[in-house]
């Protein structure tokens, strides 16, 4: 008798761990399943991308759909392009129309992007086969149009892809955990970019009207330039980080100064700023200090908006 106690315990033992172990397993199913579905805020995927020496872009393509931006270049030369359309045609993917957010950043070693939205995987990769490239689980590979373009992209989830450009052809590996160092700090504007001060001070990567703007923040800490709808138009905003409050002081005046200077110089070849075009925008500039931060204004209009873009219009 006394054995046939023991032995009802001991199967009473065994089907409660049992039972708790199953139920632990569910639960941390259950779990996983939960923390996939859960979206990446833009911060997480900040961390992601190398952000040492590099220009941070982050555009939230939902918010320009909504202020009618998208609309407006729907006949750029980008969207015209005979490749861009097979492209389309082959994948059943138009950024227009599939892409909600994209971060991305460019480094000395590549072009990183986390691009958010809806993509058909399968026929994404059959593109890539179609191209001589190859896809290894969800991991594809890719020759783009220079030997040093090699594309590397996977799903981060089904409705997130990371995609690297690099000479390394496994260089998108490195968004799969964050990066080391200090990510971009975001902004709450749609399309916002955050600039390496390398980059102010040699000037190289910069169109040619802005290095005159960028000498007088070559000494700053970090620097933020962000667009935002205003009514029919858009407007940039910088936001600077000095290393003192004479530093943002004297920055703020040598803006102002040399918004002075571009201004003369239109004055003196007979014609007035064109909204148009860069200078025009450049010479509409306003600046302003406050602690160690620097702030500036520049309005834009959708003419410069669209010829920018090569948008045609209709």
């Amino acid at each position: 008798m006394a054995k046939c106690d023991t032995g009802g315990v001991s199967l009473r033992n065994r089907l409660y761990w049992l039972g708790a172990g199953l139920a632990a397993a569910a639960l941390l199913i259950a779990g996983v399943d939960w923390y996939r579905s859960q979206p990446f805020t833009t911060t997480h995927l900040l961390e992601r991308l190398p952000a040492d020496n590099a220009l941070v872009l982050s555009v939230d393509f939902r918010a320009l759909r909504r202020a009618g931006i998208l609309q407006m270049l729907d006949g750029s030369q980008a969207g015209q392009d005979p490749e861009y359309q097979a492209f389309v045609r082959k994948t059943n993917f138009n950024y227009q129309r599939d892409l909600d957010r994209a971060l991305a950043a460019f480094a000395p070693t590549g072009k990183f992007l986390l691009l958010e939205g809806r993509f058909d995987w399968p026929r994404l990769q059959a593109y890539v086969a179609e191209q001589g490239g190859r896809c290894e689980r969800d991991l594809c590979r890719m020759q783009g149009t220079q030997p040093e373009r090699q594309i590397s992209f996977f799903p981060l989830r089904s409705g997130l892809m990371a995609l690297a450009v690099s000479p390394d052809r496994s260089a998108v590996l490195r968004l799969a955990t964050p990066a080391p160092g200090p990510a971009a700090v975001p902004s709450a504007s749609p399309v916002w970019l955050s600039v390496p001060v390398a980059m102010l001070r040699s000037g190289d990567d910069l169109p040619v009207g802005t290095r005159m703007f960028a000498h007088s923040l070559s000494e700053a800490e970090s620097v933020t330039l962000a667009f935002a709808p205003e009514g029919r138009r858009m407007a940039a905003k910088l936001d600077v980080l000095c290393r003192t409050e004479i530093d943002a002081a004297d920055a703020a005046l040598e803006l102002t100064r040399v918004t002075g200077l571009l201004r003369q110089m239109i004055a003196r070849e007979n014609q007035n700023p064109n909204p148009a075009d860069l200078s025009g925008v450049l010479a509409a500039g306003s600046f302003t200090s406050g602690g160690k931060r620097v702030y500036g204004y520049w309005p834009i209009e959708p003419s410069f908006v669209e010829n920018l873009f090569g948008a045609q219009r209709p």
